[in-house]
């Protein structure tokens, strides 16, 4: 009777213990994830997404590197290869979302003297413009 009680404890305990781990790995990840698009590794940011198991279509939103998206930070940094493979594996409804300054990520690339990437052609092909 007396082990019932205690395994509660422990799986209460257990529980306060992982969410700090869970959120510190997070936090290392998103910072992976904005080290590899800036300097343009794209296998070791799919191995990373691989080993996270995690898809980009569904984390894409919710990453931020110093403020800006993936692909505007991909675009700052003239890393054409990831900024590509970014465009690739995104839905298309979600590269016309306006971002937070209220700009679809080709207006601004547009706006900021992108027209000619490569990333502005693969984001197009997806789009249809």
């Amino acid at each position: 009777m007396r082990l019932l009680p205690v395994a509660i404890a422990a799986l209460i305990a257990a529980s306060f213990v992982s969410a700090p781990a869970i959120a510190a790995d997070t936090d290392q990840l998103v910072a992976n994830i904005c080290d590899y698009v800036k300097s343009d590794d794209k296998s070791r940011l799919r191995k990373k997404m691989k080993e996270s198991r995690v898809k980009l279509r569904n984390v894409y939103s919710g990453i931020s590197c110093d403020g800006s998206s993936l692909l505007r930070t991909a675009y700052n940094s003239n890393a054409n290869d990831v900024g590509e493979f970014i465009a690739k594996r995104l839905p298309s409804s979600d590269l016309a979302i306006p971002e937070a300054d209220g700009k679809t990520i080709l207006d601004w690339a547009v706006a900021n003297g992108h027209d000619g990437s490569p990333i502005t052609a693969a984001i197009k092909e997806r789009v249809g413009g």
